[in-house]
């Protein structure tokens, strides 16, 4: 039987950070995601390690935008992530 529970986000660690960084989601309801969005903008990538914890490549973007999950059971809550500048060389 498949469960299809709307995921729920508790964290983003790290909350901020620049284009191509690793965020990690924790939460619940993760099997089978079919989508990580940063705002309007998918992830470039992301993996699902556990039903509990997704790790997801932060796109390009520019100020704070809503994370959100979305698997068959639904799209989750959403929590905030801000893009920052990348470091300068």
């Amino acid at each position: 039987m498949i469960d299809h529970n709307i995921p729920v986000i508790d964290s983003i660690s790290p909350a901020s950070g620049a284009a191509g960084s690793v965020v990690t989601l924790t939460g619940s309801g993760f099997s089978g995601a079919t989508a990580v969005r940063f705002g309007a903008v998918a992830a470039p990538s992301f993996t699902v390690v556990s039903d509990t914890q997704i790790t997801a490549t932060a796109p390009a973007g520019s100020g704070t935008v809503q994370v959100t999950v979305t698997t068959p059971g639904g799209t989750s809550n959403n929590l905030a992530y801000t893009h920052t500048a990348p470091p300068a060389i």
